[in-house]
Formats: structure tokens, C-alpha cells, sequence
């Protein structure tokens, strides 16, 4: 998804979008990401173009913000939808010579306003893996 815009007259930029210390210039989605589209955030538009374009325009308009100060992996859209993202450095570079990136969306976890446990992913993130644990815990207490 790239756009081909530019600011003054017979200069060639590649196009990119600053996210963070990041200039993203592709976005990719993975297939776990696009059934969690469907699943939790959009029934209509589902396809990878819809998506990509979706999250396209939000990163231009600068809606797109790191959920967490220090950790940039997941992020905010519209202070309300959460997505994990990772970087990929691509090939290409700008014309100053630094790395453009390739934005891989790994999964949405879903909207804050309609699930409550998204407010605070660490405390989230801990019960699941207790919940878990104590799950693995009762059916190792059946096999015996």
C-alpha cells in the first residue's frame, strides 16, 4: 500500500509514514490478523486491501500511537482499537539513506470500549496465562 504523493515539484520520495522512530512504506497482514479482523472488529470489510487500507489512512492521519511508552509492538488505533504489529526492515531506503520498514500486523486483540480487559493488557496478559496454567493444572489432575 504505498501513495505516491509529493510535496514540491521534481523531487522523487518515496512515500512513507513516521510511526514512532519507524518510516513504514509497506503493510502486511497476516492471516491470524485478518481472522481477527472478522472476528472482533469488522464483519463487512474483510479482505487484506480493506484492511490495509484502513490502517493506511489512519497512519497518515497520525492516528496510530504506541500503546505502551516503551514498547513498540502494540499500538492504539483511535485510542481504542489494539494491534500487535512487528517491523521488518525492507531493502529499500530513503533518500537520506535511512531503512524504510515493512509493517507486519500480527493480530487486533479488539476494541477497549467493548472489551473492559484491553484497558490494562499486562494485568490482562497475566490472567490469561494463570487462567491457562490452571487449566493445563486440573487436566494433568484427570489423566492420573
Amino acid at each position: 500500500m504505498r501513495d505516491k504523493m509529493m510535496d514540491r515539484w521534481s523531487t522523487y520520495e518515496p512515500f512513507y509514514v513516521v510511526l514512532g522512530d519507524k518510516k513504514i512504506a509497506d503493510i502486511v497482514i497476516t492471516n491470524h490478523a485478518r481472522t481477527r479482523w472478522i472476528d472482533r472488529v469488522e464483519h463487512e470489510k474483510t479482505g487484506f486491501e480493506d484492511i490495509c487500507t484502513f490502517l493506511w489512512n489512519k497512519l497518515k492521519d497520525h492516528q496510530v500511537t504506541s500503546y505502551y511508552r516503551n514498547e513498540e509492538d502494540v499500538y492504539l488505533i483511535d485510542d481504542d482499537l489494539v494491534m500487535v504489529a512487528e517491523f521488518a526492515k525492507m531493502e529499500e531506503t530513503d533518500i537520506a539513506g535511512n531503512p524504510l520498514h515493512k509493517m507486519i500486523v500480527v493480530t487486533f486483540l479488539g476494541r477497549m470500549s467493548e472489551t473492559m480487559e484491553l484497558r490494562d493488557l499486562k494485568t490482562y496478559y497475566s490472567w490469561l496465562r494463570h487462567s491457562r496454567r490452571m487449566t493445563l493444572i486440573k487436566n494433568s489432575r484427570k489423566r492420573r
